[in-house]
């Protein structure tokens, strides 16, 4: 069989732990016998970022911007204990998610993916909830600080041309933790219009929730850079019979389990990391949802919603078979080159993409599925748990 020919290439960012071997397998199961792939490939596993001192993941998102789409495996981002876990780290490295999208700006979009067999928790939901994050600063670009010794914490703001505008954080007795994050309004306004045109683009109401009664500047600016914004897009809105909804974050939750869904959900990049993992587990497994950045000049970046599954791969080490859920990294790899076939005119690599996913839509409602699955099944469907590999073999059967 001929294989799919490519014209550009896509940035293949590979990752950490169990997620790595999925990776592997899914490239050779699914995607290399079928299609003559064409990648610019960056290795962001833990350990050569630290070799690399993170200069890798920087040079992976600036070719993100250069060639227009990305796909990325889950990465570790290291804490304390991951340090314990490799001794070699030099440092606590950031977040490569926050460094990728710090660099192209945007906004990250989360969709579940839902099969019939498996109803959400939330027994009124009927429809897929989105939840678009914001992809730039707050606590993933901030600055920490241990301090030990009575004192005060200000906060300076010097401007290029001006006087010093200084704040009093707070005044301390002993040990204390500081923390700083900003975010900038272009970036802002960019995640706004990219919600409002995504509602417009899917016909879908849009929800926006910050917690501006408490930080009245800070989340203040986002509600109104939102209203601001939304006046460009309101007769769309009106045209289309969609809604802008605003409220606090605590008020968006309740609202969010009473409605029925099929709405998107904007959040700021904190608000948004935790519930978007809220959303996918209440539709059914964090396994199950879809994650891509939209940058303002329409650079794509696609990846799993999950991390790295390090329980699953300290049994793949001690030479156990595992069960674990693939789907959202293949969905990554179709989104990615069923875009990279939009943007290059490639028809047969676009099918293609939506014969990957039909074929794992079908293994799945064969019964055929990974062991967080089955137990999520409704009782009188007739599933049976595989392995990994006999999961992917199976999809490949039916591609």
């Amino acid at each position: 069989m001929d294989k799919i020919q490519m014209k550009t290439p896509l940035v293949e960012m590979d990752g950490d732990e169990m997620t790595r071997v999925l990776w592997k397998m899914i490239k050779d199961e699914l995607i290399l016998p079928f299609v003559d792939l064409k990648t610019e490939y960056y290795d962001l596993g833990l350990l050569h970022r630290n070799e690399t001192e993170d200069q890798v993941t920087v040079d992976a998102a600036n070719a993100t911007r250069k060639y227009g789409v990305a796909v990325k495996c889950a990465t570790i981002t290291p804490n304390r204990q991951r340090m314990e876990e490799y001794p070699q780290l030099t440092q606590m490295w950031k977040s490569p998610n926050g460094t990728i999208r710090a660099i192209l700006d945007g906004t990250v979009f989360r969709t579940p993916i839902l099969i019939d067999s498996i109803r959400p928790v939330v027994r009124n939901w009927e429809a897929p909830i989105t939840v678009a994050r914001h992809a730039y600063g707050d606590v993933y670009r901030a600055v920490d600080l241990y301090t030990t010794e009575p004192g005060t914490c200000t906060m300076t703001f010097t401007p290029e041309n001006g006087e010093p505008q200084t704040l009093t954080v707070q005044k301390v007795a002993g040990p204390a933790v500081w923390q700083a994050a900003h975010n900038k309004e272009d970036s802002i306004r960019s995640f706004a219009r990219a919600c409002f045109q995504y509602a417009v683009d899917t016909k879908q109401d849009l929800w926006f929730s910050t917690k501006d009664t408490i930080a009245k500047v800070y989340d203040g600016e986002f509600k109104k850079v939102f209203e601001e914004e939304f006046e460009a897009y309101k007769q769309d809105f009106e045209r289309l019979g969609i809604t802008y909804f605003y409220t606090l974050i605590d008020d968006a939750v309740a609202r969010v389990i009473r409605s029925k869904g099929g709405f998107i959900w904007a959040c700021k990049n904190y608000d948004g990391d935790v519930m978007s993992d809220m959303v996918s587990t209440a539709f059914g497994s964090l396994a199950m949802m879809t994650s891509v950045l939209v940058a303002p000049d329409g650079t794509t970046e696609f990846e799993a919603a999950h991390g790295t599954v390090t329980k699953h791969y300290y049994k793949h080490l001690a030479g156990e078979r595992t069960s674990t859920n693939p789907m959202a990294t293949i969905f990554a790899w179709s989104g990615a080159l069923r875009k990279r076939g939009e943007l290059d005119e490639l028809p047969e690599l676009i099918k293609f993409a939506d014969r990957l996913e039909a074929a794992c839509f079908k293994t799945l409602n064969e019964g055929i599925m990974t062991k967080d699955l089955v137990g999520l099944v409704s009782p009188d469907f007739p599933a049976k748990a595989v392995y990994s590999d006999e999961f992917i073999a199976a999809i490949r059967e039916r591609m």
